[in-house]
């Protein structure tokens, strides 16, 4: 990933992050710092640990058809205002809340921000039919 789609992205995760602790009383910010810092931690908890706690999890979340996948993201985000000084969630209910909030903003803010991605880079290549029928660009 270059740098700067790197920070695009952590730009809107902290942009996800602040409105996220402007919606709900249980996420608690103190500083402009803190909001940086707990996106950069929020998105290597994403990278790291979650998939890790997906994949332990994988027969709960089958059998609830889904629905353990927010107890997941509740604790990678509770994990995140433990690891980050500054940032507070209050409660687990808080935490589920807030994560899907931060997923649900973020994708808003992803839409009208995109960054283009290598693999679906597409090249158009003229064809000309020469006289003799064969092809060529």
């Amino acid at each position: 990933m270059r740098p700067h789609f790197f920070f695009i992205h952590w730009l809107t995760i902290s942009a996800a992050l602040g409105l996220t602790a402007l919606m709900l009383p249980g996420v608690l910010i103190d500083s402009v710092f803190s909001l940086g810092f707990a996106a950069l931690v929020l998105r290597l908890i994403n990278a790291i640990v979650r998939p890790l706690l997906v994949l332990l999890t994988l027969p709960l979340t089958m059998l609830s058809l889904g629905l353990f996948y927010f107890i997941v993201n509740g604790v990678a985000f509770g994990l995140a205002s433990f690891l980050v000084p500054g940032f507070t969630v209050t409660s687990f209910f808080s935490a589920i809340l807030g994560a899907a909030c931060v997923g649900l903003v973020s994708s808003c803010i992803g839409i009208f921000v995109r960054v283009p991605n290598e693999t679906t880079r597409s090249t158009v290549v003229e064809l000309h039919r020469h006289r003799d029928g064969r092809w060529a660009p």
